[in-house]
């Protein structure tokens, strides 16, 4: 027993050594000193992967696209700004300090451009028409566009390209044959004949954008809707239209500020009556008088009214377009 004692005690003393023998090697390699004339040890090559370009370009593409967005977003809303700066100042501000800031706000401007220049006519005849077309391109245009998207039948393709065909072809070319079609059938200078023109001058866009945004809704849907009973004009009317209510609204502030805006159908079919004159075509009346007065500051005034409606319809509805847009163009 001794012996075997004694073996133990002496087995764990040296490996008790050694261990401190290895701890001290060990601690005088970590601080061995690093000899200064020794050369220096080679640097880890830098790897041009892949990823890393892309990463780079991005960041350039990045800051490219801003730049011209910022450029684009100054390019807009500066003009935008001046005019109803203008809008507010008198005719000697316009012309002596045309960038800076009015001295004292002339609302009178707006008033005058609203009754003595007949703005308020121009305007209740632009929503009277805009109105009724814009109803009308809608409830149409999204039928055909259903139609077309989801059902198949012979010539399906031949009408879906020939309206999109309409897209490219020049209005101007239609004036004068368009002009005598309306004169035999006495619609000149008439609420509805313009709205019938709005009307047909806005289908083949409206076809061509919900065609697609149709294709992209789940059939499912409709089809649960039919074997419930349900015929195909209440499924569209009550499944399939909510469903398409971004798409509506992105096409309808298109068709909205193109309608808006027209002057040359109305400068070519309504030019008998000027109480039926439209905004556009009061604006260039309001020009021509207006330049010969010197009354700019009025000038300036009728055309942000003729903005507002504009404007206010895309601040109202901008998330709407832009999901209508993004939703249309996945499938």
């Amino acid at each position: 027993m001794g012996g075997a004692e004694k073996s133990a005690e002496s087995g764990a003393a040296d490996g008790a050594a050694d261990g401190v023998a290895d701890d001290a090697v060990t601690r005088t390699a970590v601080v061995a000193p690093v000899d200064p004339g020794a050369p220096a040890a080679p640097e880890a090559p830098v790897v041009d992967s892949p990823e890393g370009r892309m990463g780079t370009e991005g960041r350039i593409l990045n800051v490219f696209s801003h730049g011209v967005l910022i450029l684009w977003a100054l390019m807009v809303t500066l003009p935008l700004l001046w005019a109803v700066m203008s809008a507010l100042k008198d005719d000697k501000s316009i012309f002596t300090s045309p960038w800076a800031l009015p001295t004292s706000l002339h609302f009178d401007n707006w008033s005058r451009a609203w009754s003595q220049a007949h703005m308020s006519e121009y305007f209740f005849n632009s929503v009277v028409v805009v109105a009724g077309s814009l109803l009308g391109t809608m409830l149409l245009g999204s039928m055909a566009a259903y139609v077309l998207a989801r059902f198949e039948f012979p010539g399906n393709r031949f009408i879906y390209y020939l309206f999109v065909g309409g897209m490219s072809f020049p209005v101007i070319l239609a004036l004068v044959p368009l002009f005598f079609v309306m004169k035999n059938m006495q619609l000149l200078d008439t609420y509805h004949g313009l709205i019938l023109v709005y009307i047909a001058y806005s289908l083949p866009f409206t076809i061509f954008f919900l065609s697609g945004f149709f294709r992209t809704l789940p059939s499912s849907v409709a089809e649960a809707a039919l074997i419930d009973g349900a015929s195909h004009t209440r499924t569209f009317f009550q499944v399939m239209l909510p469903m398409a209510k971004p798409g509506l609204i992105s096409v309808g502030i298109f068709n909205f500020l193109g309608q808006w805006n027209q002057y040359l159908l109305p400068a070519v079919l309504n030019v008998g009556d000027e109480n039926k004159k439209l905004l556009p075509q009061g604006l260039v009346a309001l020009a021509v008088s207006q330049g010969y007065k010197g009354d700019w500051s009025g000038l300036f005034a009728g055309l942000v009214i003729a903005m507002l409606p504009v404007l206010a319809a895309y601040i109202v509805f901008q998330r709407q377009v832009q999901a209508g847009l993004t939703a249309g163009a996945l499938k």
